[in-house]
């Protein structure tokens, strides 16, 4: 049976079932009353999202020139330039916690600002990361109150840095001090996951392998609905049916192509896109989907992992990330690390474009959402976690405005910054992690 009934306005929890499926729905003007005053001033970000990029950056290539504003945009950065009325790079941030100085410490204490335990052994001990809190405070009304993503296959148990524990190295989000939230690097996965009906993993698997497309199995309550909608509502659902669709067909090209893999990446889920970045366009998109659908407001996003050896032949680079990053100074080395740099930004862009361009009654997806992208390492020459890379993204009708660098005048903890986020999201704290206060500016 239908999940929505006739009457002038639908809610914002209209969901579209099916037999094994379940089809949440982007905000229409049906949902709410006509744009009122208060509607319209600043209110808190309904969703926020962090994107981890690994071993820092070539600083010398991501600084904007600029001291104030973007208006002479880092060759790292170029990709934003049609963007950059969204974005707030923010400079000098430090993350203390994450010395001594390793990769391992760099990805845990990113979103804690916590001191990790050292220990190879499952005592592992970090803190509650900031998009748990966010999750407990606005995630609690979407069906998943939190969504944890990450590009690579992750080894969760051993000694991967330095004598910490593999746990620190692999999993941002931490639900509490030993509880570590691990991520889904595989699309198929992923799609089940917002798209299946309850169930256990193997349930919603089994359900939707059944069915030619999640949506032919949704049909009948899509008809049904279309009899509701105004001519606008109608278009503004077609159009997320059609991204769903594509995406769903995108997932299953890649699966298709895996007996065509000769050689398959090791690190790499088998029946993903070879080609990194399709890969990372299809976990990009499957974000998208989830903010536009409500299906959660809070998502974390490893785009690559640390001491990772992946290389980019897309944009030619045949050496491995993790060693290139150890650069002695090498000017030639360093460039190629840029170019690394550069296009994790421009996927990153990517996706900002397109969540700028995806009505949210008078305003966007963008303009209701905050981002986070950056690292827990600066220079990953000599490991360090000082003048980390940090834009901040979005978050219009929260009051944040854009084209601007901010560069504090001396190091400041990253705690400030998810202190700050998470303030603007509605969540109010008096202090989170090494924090000495929020970043004004913001």
């Amino acid at each position: 049976m239908s999940t929505f009934t006739t009457r002038k306005s639908l809610s914002r929890r209209t969901l579209l079932r099916g037999v094994g499926a379940t089809l949440s729905l982007p905000f229409l003007d049906a949902m709410v009353p006509a744009a009122t005053a208060a509607a319209r001033s600043v209110q808190p970000a309904k969703r926020i999202s962090y994107i981890y990029i690994p071993m820092g950056c070539d600083q010398s290539r991501w600084t904007p020139g600029s001291k104030d504003s973007l208006d002479k945009l880092s060759p790292i950065l170029q990709s934003l330039e049609s963007l950059k009325q969204h974005c707030t790079v923010i400079s000098n941030l430090e993350l203390e916690p994450a010395y001594p100085g390793t990769h391992a410490t760099s990805n845990a204490s990113f979103l804690s600002a916590a001191r990790v335990k050292h220990t190879e052994s499952s005592d592992y001990y970090n803190g509650t990361t900031a998009d748990q809190i966010a999750a407990k405070a606005i995630g609690q009304q979407t069906q998943l109150p939190s969504l944890e993503l990450a590009m690579d296959l992750m080894q969760v148990v051993g000694q991967c840095d330095n004598g910490f524990a593999c746990v620190y190295q692999n999993n941002l989000s931490w639900s509490s001090p030993t509880t570590p939230l691990p991520a889904e690097a595989h699309p198929r996965l992923v799609f089940e996951q917002l798209f299946g009906d309850g169930g256990s993993k193997a349930d919603r698997a089994a359900a939707l392998k059944r069915r030619a497309s999640l949506l032919d199995f949704v049909k009948d309550d899509m008809t049904r609905l279309a009899k509701q909608l105004g001519p606008q509502d109608r278009d503004r659902v077609n159009h997320y049916l059609d991204s769903i669709r594509e995406v769903e067909r995108r997932i299953e090209k890649a699966a298709a192509a895996v007996a065509d893999n000769e050689l398959p990446d090791l690190s790499r889920p088998t029946g993903v896109p070879a080609s990194y970045a399709e890969h990372a366009r299809l976990m990009f998109d499957l974000q998208l989907l989830a903010m536009q659908g409500d299906v959660t407001r809070v998502i974390t996003f490893q785009l690559a992992r640390e001491t990772s050896n992946r290389t980019y032949p897309e944009i030619g680079i045949s050496d491995p990330h993790h060693p290139l990053s150890h650069h002695g100074n090498d000017p030639a080395k360093i460039e190629r690390l840029s170019k690394i740099n550069a296009f994790h930004v421009s996927l990153f862009a990517e996706y900002v474009a397109k969540l700028a361009a995806t009505k949210e009654g008078d305003s966007t997806l963008l303009d209701n959402s905050l981002l986070l992208y950056g690292s827990g390492m600066g220079n990953p020459n000599v490991h360090d976690h000082t003048n980390l890379p940090a834009i901040v993204v979005g978050g219009a009708n929260a009051g944040v405005k854009g084209n601007r660098h901010f560069r504090n005048e001396k190091t400041v903890p990253l705690a400030n910054l998810h202190l700050t986020l998470l303030d603007k999201a509605g969540v109010k704290l008096d202090k989170f992690g090494d924090s000495s206060g929020l970043i004004g500016v913001l």
